[in-house]
């Protein structure tokens, strides 16, 4: 298969998958988590030298979602403040763990520290972005101050990367153990 053809039926499947989970609570999907920051992560990997259009792609995908589910299917905008732009810099960061682990990985022990170091900092390092941003930027917290800070990360980081390690966990499962998905994946990242 083409390489080019191939990044590019990667990098559709990623979009599908975003939407269709980014707008499940619309499609009737309603049990599907949003799956955007697993997206990121893995884009990077698969995709990492495609960044100067796929990320900008997937960014815009990701904007034009919310903006359609917000001014017509009448979902909360309570998210969207100053703060929403820091979903830049927080995917980027998604973006480079992926590509990070694309330069490292390995079927061995040392890969799966690779995976797991990779993984866990950039969900980490994103969800600090977009906490503390949302946080101290987004005019929704009447009395902010850094107890409140640490009390709110704390509540929120495991809901928050829960799905993305689940997401990425199952795409590393099937890369790992399906021979065939290994060997057309590790052709490509040649």
């Amino acid at each position: 298969m083409n390489r080019v053809y191939s990044k590019n039926i990667t990098l559709a499947l990623l979009a599908l998958v975003m939407a269709a989970t980014r707008l499940s609570p619309l499609s009737g999907l309603a049990h599907l988590q949003d799956a955007s920051w697993a997206v990121f992560f893995l884009a990077g990997f698969f995709l990492a030298s495609q960044w100067r259009w796929a990320f900008p792609g997937l960014m815009a995908e990701a904007i034009v979602i919310d903006f359609i589910a917000i001014r017509y299917f009448g979902v909360s905008n309570y998210c969207v403040t100053a703060a929403y732009w820091f979903l830049v810099p927080s995917y980027a960061v998604l973006w480079m763990g992926g590509s990070w682990l694309r330069r490292h990985h390995s079927f061995d022990l040392r890969g799966l520290a690779s995976f797991v170091i990779s993984l866990s900092v950039a969900l980490s390092v994103c969800f600090l972005i977009a906490n503390a941003s949302f946080y101290w930027l987004g005019g929704r917290v009447a009395d902010s101050s850094w107890n409140g800070w640490l009390s709110n990360m704390s509540d929120w980081y495991w809901p928050m990367l829960r799905v993305p390690l689940v997401y990425v966990g199952a795409v590393a499962l099937i890369y790992a153990t399906v021979p065939k998905a290994r060997a057309e994946v590790s052709r490509q990242l040649r």
